[in-house]
């Protein structure tokens, strides 16, 4: 089953099992978003990718500008490990790590979440690439993906036990628009997959199919 089926199968899984009212909330609110996010702001395929170093769990630092002496990157926005459709997504992105690895490139993962989500993140989802904490979504806001969340979706939030300034330890109730991007050297962005709808994420033949078009002749 491919990336966007499996999304979609919860996605139906939830509708189904949600609380009255919460699926046509989650649909209205995309759709403002929709309208109202600056996407020409955003980073997109063709411009210079923003360079960044941040910590992993560890506390180790991971840039940008290491990782491209390597090679290609592929650097993914999530919202945390707080949300489904970001754990099936990064464990898809998992699966073809090898792959990634073989070509040349290597994938970091980026939220705003605290160091220990990102640990517990991983931990859960069996990941061994690079999950970085971008605290204030310093990073994610370079890339122009940063959008604030209405009253609404922070009320939903709470009641789920998901209150965004206790995961990431601020008070913004800021995210990224989930994104995924394949940096070439150079720093210059390959492929931009960026959507308001976080429900919608990169399938996983698109990072490597890209990445096949960067190998040296």
């Amino acid at each position: 089953m491919g990336l966007q089926q499996q999304l979609d199968a919860f996605r139906a899984e939830f509708v189904r099992t949600a609380p009255a009212g919460r699926p046509a909330l989650y649909e209205a609110k995309i759709e403002e978003l929709r309208a109202s996010f600056a996407s020409e702001r955003a980073i997109r395929t063709g411009d210079e990718a923003p360079n960044f170093t941040l910590p992993d769990p560890q506390g180790r630092t991971v840039s940008l500008g290491a990782l491209l002496k390597a090679g290609p990157a592929v650097v993914t926005f999530y919202r945390g490990g707080w949300c489904p459709y970001c754990n099936i997504q990064l464990r898809a992105y998992q699966d073809i790590l090898t792959e990634i690895t073989t070509l040349g490139g290597r994938l970091v993962a980026i939220s705003p979440q605290l160091p220990d989500g990102s640990l517990s993140t991983a931990e859960a989802n069996k990941l061994t690439f690079d999950v970085l904490s971008d605290s204030g979504n310093r990073v994610a806001r370079s890339y122009g993906l940063v959008w604030a969340l209405p009253e609404e979706l922070r009320a939903a939030l709470r009641s789920n036990n998901k209150a965004l300034p206790d995961i990431n330890g601020d008070d913004s109730w800021e995210l990224p628009v989930p994104a995924t991007y394949v940096i070439a050297r150079g720093y210059r962005v390959a492929l931009a997959a960026i959507d308001v709808d976080y429900r919608n994420r990169l399938e996983p033949e698109a990072i490597l199919s890209t990445l096949r078009t960067l190998r040296p002749a």
